[in-house]
């Protein structure tokens, strides 16, 4: 597990909001590399890799998002401060007073500051009022920048990518606090199935692919490149923690349904039955409010047998904490579900 948490934490300080991944598809290729491991990149820069099972007629998909949450400028302001526009599904206000860096065109970066306009108590009377939208949030750059004009002179542009500040932090107790658990916790936990299958030199039963998708934040992320071979495609990402849920910290999650409706039975079946054959803590949940890169498979028409799991995120799309347990939890199902049977 040691491993596996100091890769999310490496992932986790790259930034990557959907649309501008390359540096963390870049990490991650060259980490597959490093074991030797088949890998291509499709045209929307997402990587595939892929190891040769014993069954060569019938395959496997895995998918994790690599894509986080994010903005994107949409305007300076006379000030000299940017108003901005979200990439993902999340509030302004789990951002506010949050560090963040810019990057231009070129590939400069400046640090900076979300901040509400009204922020200061000692000028606006109902700073604590004010809405936080679009409207009322800006950027305050880490420059001396007095307007429009300033702005341009460093090279920053309407469209240019805005990153938060992750704030990683592994406790003595087990936890792992960040922004972007969701998806890279998952990411590091098949990077590291992958290394043990390669080092261990275990001979899957069908050939299985690895797809790291870079748009599923936006919807569309693993819904293409999926080969014609495929029957069981399997989603790992964040399962869901809040009020009515069964998710927590410690356990993996295995979804039964979500906004896309349910995942497939049998499938769902399978993995509460590895889980419980095997020790591995699990919970059984739904996710009102949530899809996942299997069901926008399903969507685009893909006949596919379709599942979720993953570990337990506090605070999804806000600053996020899971535990060690739920990482070790989830990646002893992946183990055992990559050499198991398929559903016939």
């Amino acid at each position: 597990m040691d491993h596996t948490i100091k890769l999310i934490k490496q992932l986790v300080e790259i930034p990557s909001p959907s649309g501008n991944t390359s540096e963390v598809i870049t990490f991650v290729e060259a980490y597959l590399n490093d074991l030797n491991v088949e890998t291509r990149r499709n045209r929307k820069g997402g990587l595939i890799a892929t190891i040769p099972g014993t069954d060569q007629q019938n395959h496997r998909m895995l998918t994790a998002h690599v894509d986080t949450l994010g903005a994107i400028v949409k305007e300076i302001k006379s000030s000299g401060r940017l108003k901005l526009d979200l990439i993902g599904g999340f509030k302004y206000n789990s951002i506010e007073g949050e560090y963040c860096q810019v990057e231009t065109s070129t590939g400069k970066i400046y640090s900076g500051t979300i901040l509400m306009h009204q922020t200061s108590v000692h000028v606006y009377k109902d700073a604590g009022k004010k809405e936080r939208n679009q409207e009322n949030m800006e950027v305050r750059l880490d420059e001396k920048v007095h307007n429009p004009q300033d702005v341009r002179a460093l090279g920053i542009e309407v469209g240019d990518f805005v990153s938060f500040n992750p704030r990683v932090e592994i406790t003595p107790s087990g936890y792992i606090k960040s922004r972007h658990l969701d998806d890279k916790a998952s990411v590091a936990i098949l990077l590291e199935l992958i290394k043990q299958i390669t080092t261990e030199r275990i001979q899957l039963p069908y050939t299985t692919h690895f797809l790291i998708s870079n748009n599923e934040e936006i919807g569309y992320g693993g819904n293409s490149n999926i080969p014609p071979e495929t029957v069981e495609y399997l989603a790992v990402d964040m399962g869901a923690i809040g009020d009515g849920q069964a998710t927590d910290e410690y356990t993996v999650s295995i979804c039964a349904k979500d906004a896309s409706g349910p995942y497939h039975y049998e499938l769902r079946k399978r993995l509460v039955e590895l889980a419980s054959a095997n020790n591995i803590s699990f919970k059984l949940d739904i996710y009102p409010y949530y899809g996942s890169d299997a069901s926008a498979a399903i969507r685009s028409g893909h006949d596919i047998i379709h599942g979720l799991i993953g570990p337990g995120i506090d605070a999804s799309h806000a600053f996020e904490r899971t535990h060690r347990d739920s990482i070790e939890n989830t990646a002893k199902l992946l183990y055992h579900y990559v050499q198991s049977k398929m559903i016939r």
